[in-house]
This record gives structure tokens, sequence and C-alpha cells, in this order.
């Protein structure tokens, strides 16, 4: 049986109407990044930092997933031996059925406090006021993984690259590091590598490009995997 890792990015949740940092007009093109996603700008303003993710949180508790996020719990319940490692802060990929997903970048529906580490299922709405539920300091943030900030679980993931055969990456643009630098890792330990997006993110770095929407793609790349 083939261990596969897969890489999920924005892409595959812009069908469920979760935008991507590029989208003209969408949630990130309204705010600056580095007062919202950077640890410092926390610091200035954390009452922007939570609205920004309280909007956020809004729009990913009102989405719902699509047939990429279903063709993707299909393939790890019936292959066996995925890795499955998303950039998303979304639970898309939970609600149709994946397990043990590893959020490299944080989860938008749980929270940190930034005084004493503790972490618990965030409310739907969160501000600079709530007291954490361990220590009661006031200052309780999206455990998220901001610009500046080394993002989750990098051992795992390296451990499950490390051993894999096949790595892909669906709907990422391959321009943010460490995540970046995956397909290049994996290439270089011996895995055959394959990406889905809408177009390709750079020519010649995997074996093989699916170009076409997440929903249509990556069922059609799971059926070839399954047999049908």
């Amino acid at each position: 049986m083939r261990k596969i890792v897969i890489l999920t990015g924005a892409g595959v949740s812009a069908e469920s109407g979760l935008g991507t940092f590029r989208d003209k007009g969408g949630l990130w093109t309204r705010y600056d990044l580095s007062e919202v996603a950077t640890p410092e700008g926390f610091a200035r303003n954390p009452a922007l930092v939570h609205d920004f993710y309280n909007a956020r949180r809004a729009n990913a508790l009102d989405a719902s997933p699509n047939a990429a996020h279903a063709a993707l719990a299909r393939l790890q319940a019936e292959h066996g031996g995925v890795t499955l490692v998303t950039q998303n802060i979304d639970d898309l990929h939970e609600r149709a059925g994946s397990r043990d997903v590893i959020h490299m970048h944080g989860q938008i529906l749980r929270a940190l406090c930034a005084v004493c580490g503790a972490r618990w299922d965030a409310p739907r709405v969160m501000g600079p006021r709530d007291a954490c539920p361990s220590c009661g300091a006031a200052a309780t943030r999206p455990d998220i993984v901001w610009f500046g900030e080394y993002p989750y679980h990098m051992e795992r993931i390296a451990e499950a690259l490390a051993g894999c055969d096949l790595f892909v990456a669906i709907g990422t643009s391959g321009e943010v590091y460490p995540a970046a630098g995956f397909v290049e890792e994996a290439a270089g330990l011996g895995a055959e590598t394959l990406e889905i997006n809408l177009k390709p993110s750079a020519p010649g770095r995997f074996d093989r490009v699916i170009a076409g929407p997440a929903t249509q793609a990556v069922p059609r790349w799971v059926a070839e995997v399954l047999g049908g």
C-alpha cells in the first residue's frame, strides 16, 4: 500500500465560500495583514484582530464541506496510509469525515491563552476582555499561527514526508514556507509528487499536474487511486 501525504491549501475551501489570500475584494484585501495576522498587530490592537477573526469564524461556521473535502475523506477511509496536512484553519475536512487532520496553521474554532498557553474550543465571538479558563488572564487569542510564528506539528509532518511514496499538494500557491518546501523535501527522499490546482504553481516542480477546480479534479483523482 502506497503511503500518501496530502497538503491542502485555501483552494480546497474556496468553493465552499471561504476566500483565499488573493481573492479580489475578499476579506483579506480589506485588512492590513501586519495588523491582523501578526503577534505585533495583536499587541497593538487586539479588538481589531478579534473582529477580523470573528468574521472569519462566522464564515467558516456557515460554510459546508464540498466535493473535494468529501473525496479526501473517502480516500482516507478506503485507502489507508493517508496523512492529511492542511494550511487551512477551518474544520471542513473534519466535517466531511476526515480524521486526524494535521492543522499546521492552527484552527479558527480553537482559542489560545497568550499568557499560559492553554487551549480550548472558541466561542463564535471572541473579544479582548475574554478570560482564559485556566489562568484567568484577559489575553485570549485565536489559536492561529500568525506571520512570524512557527507552524504547528512540523516534526510530525517531516516524519510523514520521510516515509511517503506520494506527495500531493492541492489548492495551494506553493509560495509560503515552510509548506512550499514540502514538495522538494518529499521528492528528495524519493517520493512521487502531484499537484492538483486551478493552474500549476510553477513549471517543473511536480512530477504530474492535474489542473482544474478542486471540486472536480480531486474526486476524479481519488476515484483513480481507488480504482473507481
